[in-house]
């Protein structure tokens, strides 16, 4: 039974093994933990219940891993997105009034969308169409975006009123463990120790308890919980004139943080073929499109493909067993939700920092000499963490590039699919705004 298992999942053509894929999970679950408290605190700001949305967090974080890691066979974890839950709560349920209801409806609506359209192949298309030249450059992005959520999350950086962003506060105990979390990764990588990450993690959280710096507050909680959130959705409110262009966001922004999380992760890993194909990428579209109805139909927002879970390749996690641990993870913490509250975010920020500094390694496969290229990449690279979207992203390298092969006269160089989806991202500029 082993050896059939590490025969479906490549293991000695992957160089891996059970052990590294085992740790490698357990790598990305510790960092992207904190969506089974951070989902509910924002959700339940639209009013929806606290316990009921943790439940369905996990539930549905569970179910995309599993999907992705037995079908797709890929080491990318899933789990509900955040920014797009906090669309759905501030800008969906708070701003336009509408009920958290029907603003799941309109999440099960996209969800259907990324079902329907990944079956009649629009969405391996699309990935398809991204020039091979952003490829790079869309991996550099996401690496500067997770270093710069983990700078953020240890206080290294934080919000100023006149500079947009200012060094924090150093000397703040929690900050001060992130810091030397950073610098315990740091050394251990510099010795060659594959499990840096994930040691580095757990020292700098037992660190963090001796100096009383874990904010532990157990919650009262019982899977039986997510009956509160569960089938709870309007798909009939969802579908009025009036909130397309809500089913239209969320379409959009889980289709593009998908399709750049996806490049970003598969090119680390090596997973990637010489000419860019992504190998079962519809098996990888499906699970992540199956994992977003789930996540409606349980009671939380948008699934997506976790950025985060970088940390697990760079912990050397290559196949889908990386995200079955995920899963299981998640599955586990239906029980033991309170224990895995406990480590805190100065212990995951810096690993956040260390793998945003190895992803940028791919900024030497840029071609810097061709102003066609090396705009549009540029453009993509700092708009990604800048604005805080991967999709806002691709959205500017992507039209930056199509516009200045037009400008070039290079207009039969450029597939009609690049076309489509550059009109579609002037469309989402112009017209809807920002996210």
């Amino acid at each position: 039974m082993r050896e059939r298992l590490e025969t479906y999942f490549e293991f000695q053509r992957l160089g891996t093994s059970w052990r590294t894929e085992i740790l490698a999970g357990l790598t990305t679950f510790m960092t992207m933990a904190y969506i089974i408290f951070v989902n509910p605190s924002i959700l339940s700001d639209a009013g929806m219940p606290f316990t009921g949305v943790l439940a369905a967090t996990c539930v549905s974080s569970a179910v995309g891993s599993l999907l992705m890691g037995a079908l797709a066979r890929y080491p990318i974890a899933l789990a509900p997105g955040m920014g797009l839950n906090a669309y759905f709560t501030y800008a969906v349920v708070k701003g336009m009034g509408v009920p958290w209801q029907t603003a799941l409806g309109a999440v099960l609506l996209s969800g259907i969308a990324f079902l329907v359209l990944t079956a009649l192949g629009v969405r391996r298309m699309i990935v398809s169409a991204i020039p091979r030249d952003l490829y790079g450059a869309v991996a550099v992005g996401i690496g500067l975006f997770i270093a710069f959520i983990g700078l953020r999350n240890a206080g290294v950086v934080v919000a100023n009123p006149a500079t947009a962003v200012a060094l924090g506060h150093l000397r703040q105990p929690a900050t001060a463990l992130a810091l030397f979390g950073l610098m315990l990764i740091s050394a251990l990588l510099a010795w060659g120790v594959r499990v840096a990450i994930l040691a580095g993690i757990l020292a700098t959280a037992a660190l963090g308890a001796v100096l009383g710096l874990v904010d532990w507050r157990p919650q009262a909680f019982t899977p039986a919980a997510m009956a509160a959130t569960a089938f709870q959705l309007d798909v009939r409110g969802a579908m009025s004139l009036g909130l397309l262009d809500i089913v239209f966001v969320f379409l959009f922004v889980d289709l593009f943080d998908n399709v750049g999380t996806l490049v970003a992760v598969t090119k680390k890993a090596g997973l990637m073929r010489p000419s860019g194909e992504i190998p079962r990428i519809n098996r990888i579209l499906f699970s992540d499109a199956a994992a977003t109805t789930v996540g409606a139909l349980a009671g939380t927002s948008t699934v997506v493909s976790y950025i985060e879970s970088a940390a697990g390749v760079v912990a050397g996690g290559r196949s889908g067993v990386v995200s079955i641990v995920v899963g299981l993870l998640f599955l586990a913490s239906l029980f033991l939700a309170p224990l895995v509250g406990a480590i805190p975010a100065a212990a995951t920020a810096p690993a956040l920092i260390v793998v945003g500094a190895m992803m940028i390694s791919h900024v030497t496969e840029i071609e810097w000499s061709d102003a066609a290229i090396a705009i549009p990449a540029f453009l993509t690279m700092i708009t990604i963490p800048l604005t805080f979207s991967i999709a806002n992203g691709i959205a500017f390298g992507f039209s930056a590039y199509t516009l200045l092969r037009l400008a070039r006269g290079e207009f039969r160089k450029v597939n009609w699919l690049v076309y489509v989806l550059t009109a579609l991202f002037l469309f989402r500029f112009f017209y809807l705004g920002g996210e």
